[in-house]
């Protein structure tokens, strides 16, 4: 499964707007913490890879007033994501699995030489609009930022998923061209390094 994604920095004021024009359908709120590791036979950074545990509460949204309900769903999951597979997009191999217990999980992982680099938080609201999911990201320590994402089954369909979704953008006023394909984590140690 390759995830097709791209990702500009936005005011989501406007952007809430436009998804509202455009008919688009409110999926849900999140909150979500993701705690990356480092690897004990690679170095990530370098190979433009992740593995994350991500700790998600999911609030499901009222048709009636579009505000996440009192109703909240948390699970976790641990991810792997592979190297990026192309320059126009952030689109890569993701290979993801719920897990039971948080505790345990990165417990497995220290025992195998992984260790905890970083924390990244978010609150996130996703919308349905033209097979897309449309992403509002506030993202602590660095702002507002819009995803428009898809899944494809193989790598030659990555193409045509990526200019589909440049096309969601423009029609959300956003510009394809500011586009940002270095991870939430990567601008985090990007900030941090330069602070």
């Amino acid at each position: 499964m390759y995830e097709v994604e791209v990702k500009v920095p936005a005011d989501h004021a406007a952007v809430r707007e436009r998804l509202d024009a455009l008919g688009a359908d409110p999926v849900n709120a999140v909150e979500q913490e993701d705690t990356y590791y480092d690897a004990p036979h690679r170095e990530f950074a370098e190979t433009d890879e992740a593995l994350r545990v991500r700790r998600e509460t999911v609030h499901s949204v009222g048709e009636a007033s579009d505000e996440a309900t009192e109703d909240a769903d948390e699970f976790a999951e641990l991810t792997y994501k592979g190297p990026l597979v192309e320059a126009e997009s952030k689109t890569r191999r993701e290979i993801e699995t719920e897990v039971a217990e948080v505790e345990v999980t990165g417990d497995l992982l220290g025992a195998l030489g992984f260790d905890p680099a970083a924390t990244v938080r978010k609150e996130r609201e996703r919308f349905a609009l033209d097979g897309y999911t449309v992403t509002l990201d506030a993202v602590v320590g660095l702002g507002e930022f819009v995803e428009v994402e898809t899944e494809v089954a193989d790598e030659e369909s990555v193409e045509a998923a990526r200019d589909e979704a440049f096309e969601v953008l423009r029609k959300l006023g956003l510009d394809p061209d500011d586009q940002i394909r270095t991870s939430y984590l990567g601008l985090l140690l990007e900030q941090e390094s330069e602070a």
